[in-house]
């Protein structure tokens, strides 16, 4: 092909033309510095806050049928809109939606998992009128103060922050993907892999039916490599990029005492106490320090020099973190939090035995129940970790029913217990010098000019460890919300600065070039 140049063409017009001849038909990634890409996605920040606003608005509590069709209504048509085609993928519980676009010879094809249900409310501990009806607030003496959403048509201050449910657990990192997408769209910025989008719609009730999801439709789902948009960055709030999560495994444990409760002036000092009894039952499950005394419990963890190099690269500030949770001393297991978080913990997370408060009444109570949640480590299962508890309450005379003892039992053993476990997903963790963690990398350094944060594993739980274990693909999540979001509680909120650099860090992704 031949191409002339024009004497009339004004120096400008004939560098573009030249650069074009160059390099022809292809992407344009390269010439997308930190500087432009923060341009445009700062352009485009007041039109994805009205689309946040909008999808903010729509409840989305995964009890709640209505709830699950709505949000799934408006993800199909905002993605429909985008060009991407839309399969519903059939479950035992609400449908996952999956969405796609391809190119032409790609060399990867990159999955994106989103979840766009949220914790359940209490309105009553918001301080506004409803979780879904989103507000703009900014930074007060006396707190946070309600502004107008006129004020993001002119100069935003990033430190504005969008309160509701599920602004930053997930639905900011939703909008912050679909404005990166509109920026390509609009820019003709073209990326050299095919793009799948996941949505899961249960996430927060530990996305019960996903496994048996992407078992059933592994053809669909294949794909190179998992981008997880999702979670709180580092605590310093910079740029992160985390390689694994704690899985979770959940426990009940019900003692049994008298069979209905007894009168305490009768009884004290005749009926045993089942309140007693599962607390010495539990303190035998770790000492002092927080150390879990189960034998084997932490067997195949080795912290080796160079895990713990890349453990002591994460910039955290033990001072700090211990002042911001308001404690003097952490737990034994390790000597900081990066540490502490690559072993299984065991915890007690809530206790009920009788009445307290106004309801209190002088009696021994028939039961005493604990919930227990295990986070689970790549080295340690589900079932070796049950196991070991079951086998550490059977070591201390006690006798396993299934939920209320029988007459016969109650005869025959002091020492009654239920229990009951439900494991939700495993662990994950994949490594730094990956195909997708290179990738990742180079955007993110592209993108800020500086290198990211890379977390070897994060405390939280996530279900990912079904797409590494079925589709066979590694997983790295990308965060971006505010450490400070209120994840789960009331007042959940979203800094619009993680907004628009969210926006940013999709942007860069997209357009990221693989290797052929």
């Amino acid at each position: 092909m031949v191409y002339l140049i024009h004497k009339e063409m004004s120096d400008p017009m004939r560098l573009i033309f030249i650069t074009f001849l160059i390099v022809p038909f292809t992407s344009l990634s390269q010439y997308l510095n930190s500087e432009k890409i923060e341009e445009l996605s700062k352009s485009k920040l007041p039109k994805v806050i009205t689309e946040f606003r909008e999808l903010l608005a729509i409840p989305n509590d995964a009890n709640y049928e209505l709830h699950v069709e709505e949000n799934a209504k408006w993800m199909k048509a905002a993605f429909k809109k985008r060009n991407f085609t839309v399969q519903v993928l059939n479950t035992n519980g609400p449908d996952v939606l999956l969405a796609s676009r391809t190119v032409k010879n790609p060399a990867k094809t990159v999955m994106f998992y989103l979840h766009i249900d949220g914790q359940p409310v209490d309105s009553s501990k918001w301080f506004q009128d409803s979780p879904y009806e989103p507000v703009l607030k900014t930074k007060v003496e006396s707190g946070w103060e309600i502004i107008g959403w006129e004020n993001v048509e002119g100069e935003i201050d990033p430190e504005w922050r969008v309160f509701a449910r599920s602004a930053s657990d997930a639905k900011g990192p939703v909008v912050m993907f679909l404005g990166a997408i509109d920026i390509i769209d609009e820019n003709d910025i073209s990326s050299n892999f095919n793009i799948k989008v996941i949505m899961d719609f249960e996430e927060e009730k530990g996305s019960p039916n996903l496994a048996d999801a992407l078992e059933k439709y592994k053809t669909e789902l294949e794909s190179d490599m998992l981008v997880i948009l999702d979670g709180p960055r580092h605590i310093s709030n910079k740029p992160t990029l985390t390689f694994g999560a704690r899985g979770i495994t959940t426990i009940t444990l019900t003692v049994s005492g008298p069979r209905v409760p007894q009168h305490s002036g009768h009884y004290g000092n005749y009926a045993p106490n089942p309140a007693f009894k599962l607390s010495a039952l539990l303190s035998s499950m770790k000492d002092e320090s927080g150390v879990v005394l189960i034998p084997g419990y932490y067997d195949g963890i080795e912290i080796d020099d160079k895990t713990r190099k890349i453990l002591e690269a994460v910039p955290d500030d033990e001072d700090m973190i211990k002042a911001n949770i308001g404690i003097a001393k952490i737990d034994g297991i390790a000597t900081n939090y990066q540490e502490a978080i690559q072993y299984p913990s065991l915890n007690i997370r809530g206790m009920q035995s009788g009445w307290i408060g106004k309801q209190a009444r002088t009696i021994i109570p028939a039961t005493a129940t604990a919930e227990i949640d295990v986070r689970l480590v790549k080295e340690s299962s589900s079932d070796r970790l049950v196991g070991l508890i079951r086998g550490h309450i059977s070591s201390k005379g006690y006798h396993f029913v299934d939920s209320v003892p029988s007459e016969d039992e109650r005869k025959l053993f002091p020492n009654l217990i239920s229990m009951t476990s439900t494991n939700s997903y495993g662990a994950f963790r994949t490594a730094f010098d990956s195909d997708i963690g290179t990738w990742l990398y180079s955007a993110m350094v592209r993108t800020f000019d500086e290198e990211p944060i890379r977390i070897r594993t994060s405390g939280g739980s996530i279900p990912i460890a079904p797409f590494v274990s079925t589709l066979g693909i590694p997983a790295v999540t990308v965060p971006n919300v505010n450490r400070d979001n209120n994840q789960h509680s009331p007042n959940e909120n979203l800094r619009l600065g993680n907004l628009e650099e969210g926006i940013r860090i999709c942007l860069a992704i997209l357009s990221e070039p693989f290797t052929k």
